[in-house]
């Protein structure tokens, strides 16, 4: 298969702020496509950006409830749903692909759980700890047209990532 880099949506597209649509057996067809392009994406954006672990799939394009994350492999979230054991949060500096060299101060789960079925479309459960589940709750959010400035903590939660070092 062709490399394909997408464009990444950006902040204020109203493509971004719509709930994506489950997918099911026939989309099957077009999953190893959509992953390539989620993967070449953001292997691309990690090249420009320095940054970048994983992208919904509503952020090019694709108004379907598919993840994909590369950290020390690939990782694909099909239909995922989360589940937070606790109420235990934290405060966090957030960015994203959407809106690069912005930051925003957010609030989000210590822990959690994601269930989902993988790219073999067989159900699974990965348990989230720190840093990790800060990231899959971001990206779980562009599902449901949830992005990280519609999180901030107030109205004086936004910096630009220059600014980081002074923070």
């Amino acid at each position: 298969m062709k490399a394909m880099v997408r464009e990444i949506l950006k902040l204020g597209n109203p493509q971004l702020y719509e709930i994506s649509e489950e997918i099911t057996k026939d989309d099957l067809v077009f999953l190893p496509e959509w992953v390539k392009d989620l993967h070449d994406t953001l292997m691309d954006y990690r090249k420009r950006y320095g940054a970048g672990r994983a992208v919904a799939a509503p952020q090019i394009g694709i108004k379907k409830r598919l993840l994909y994350m590369f950290t020390d492999k690939s990782y694909v979230f099909i239909n995922p749903v989360m589940n937070f054991s606790d109420n235990e949060k934290y405060t966090l500096m957030d960015d994203c692909m959407s809106f690069p060299g912005l930051l925003v101060k957010v609030e989000r789960y210590k822990r959690g759980d994601i269930f989902y079925l993988d790219e073999n479309f067989k159900q699974q459960k990965m348990h989230l700890e720190g840093d990790l589940s800060e990231l899959l709750q971001h990206e779980y959010d562009h599902l449901d047209g949830i992005l990280a400035t519609m999180r901030a903590v107030d109205n004086k939660s936004f910096y630009f990532e220059q600014m980081k070092r002074e923070l």
